[in-house]
């Protein structure tokens, strides 16, 4: 895994890292702007960073036209989701749910994206998920369970805390609907998501009463937008989501609670309850369980034509390039429609673009 893949599951773990300071730096922005307008300029930040990314290849001559594939038609039903649920449904509530939870309680509870991005994907859209997956996402639903128990005896639950899960939950749609665009051009994906989200939830802010906050404030959230929710982090995960897959991809997130609760001690000197250090060990066991899952066996690979970003020195693309299709990069990444013959063969693999396949029971 850590050889054909290393490049995806190095994607999904730095996303875990900036997923995992999403609450606490949110956290240190509540108060100074409206829960709407803070949403939207979270969005907007995400959005707007991606265009500045996607602008600034064009004109640097790189010809991302000839390396990504472009949107097509048949991607709207996949782009009005992504939009809807990872893009305004998930940070508003987030926001909302966040002056009442601690922040490293916060980011706990965000681990509860992986568990329900697993169970969508298998679930809904006929993911593949290994005996060995499933034990790993029971330690980390357990190490959760543990971690948001209420020290007094209670059962840790509260509206906020729901708030939170559901946040998970959006985000898990939002993961595997991204699935469906993972082949596309991730910039461009992100800018229409981050944007058109963005544009929204800021039109609803002001139908609120709402106002911008300070601009020093406005500045910061959107950084963070870009950094920690729907810019950069989802880059790196649709880049993650096209090598692996939504169900390898989300639950390599689980790792994010253990940078959250770092950044939470940092930032507003917390001490983990006793639970902390009795889930500590099952979460980490969780967690090596699934960044060091392996998957092999004959499978088939039916006759295709696709597009998406893609070398020559891989099992699957060692076709020859027709008149009028684009010469390689540097990096011998580049992007065209490209057939794929019929074939049957062994080799381990993940439920990428390219291993989407049926398994025997």
């Amino acid at each position: 895994m850590f050889s054909q893949y290393r490049t995806p599951v190095l994607c999904a773990l730095v996303t875990a890292v900036l997923i995992g300071g999403s609450a606490p730096f949110t956290k240190l922005l509540i108060g100074g702007a409206g829960p709407l307008a803070l949403a939207a300029l979270v969005s907007l930040g995400s959005g707007s960073g991606a265009l500045l990314f996607s602008l600034a290849g064009v004109f640097s001559g790189t010809r991302r036209n000839h390396v990504e594939a472009p949107l097509a038609r048949s991607d709207l039903p996949w782009l009005i989701g992504v939009t809807l649920f990872g893009g305004l449904l998930a940070p508003v509530t987030l926001i909302l749910s966040l002056p009442a939870t601690p922040a490293a309680t916060a980011a706990l509870l965000l681990n509860f994206e992986a568990v329900a991005t697993t169970l969508i994907a298998a679930a809904v859209f006929g993911e593949w998920v290994s005996r060995r997956i499933w034990v790993a996402l029971g330690c980390i639903t357990a190490a959760c369970i543990v971690l948001t128990q209420d020290p007094s005896g209670g059962i840790g639950l509260s509206l906020a805390a729901l708030g939170i899960l559901l946040t998970c939950l959006f985000w898990a749609v939002d993961n595997n609907l991204g699935q469906r665009l993972s082949a596309r051009d991730p910039l461009r994906v992100i800018s229409v998501k981050g944007i058109g989200s963005g544009t929204v939830v800021l039109l609803l802010a002001f139908a609120a009463g709402e106002h911008l906050p300070d601009p020093p404030t406005a500045i910061a959230a959107m950084a963070i937008g870009f950094l920690c929710y729907g810019g950069l982090t989802s880059i790196l995960f649709l880049l993650a989501l096209r090598g692996i897959g939504a169900a390898r991809a989300g639950s390599l997130l689980a790792v994010s609670p253990f940078f959250g609760v770092f950044f939470s001690l940092l930032l507003f000197a917390e001490v983990p309850a006793e639970g902390f250090y009795v889930a500590l060990p099952v979460m980490a066991l969780g967690a090596w369980l699934l960044v060091t899952e392996e998957h092999s066996h004959h499978h088939r690979h039916e006759a295709t034509v696709h597009e998406h970003r893609h070398r020559h020195d891989d099992l699957h693309h060692d076709h020859a390039h027709e008149p009028g299709d684009p010469t390689l990069n540097g990096t011998g990444e580049h992007s065209h429609p490209h057939a794929h013959a019929g074939i049957v063969h062994e080799h381990p693999h993940q439920p990428d673009i390219h291993h989407r396949h049926l398994h025997r029971r």
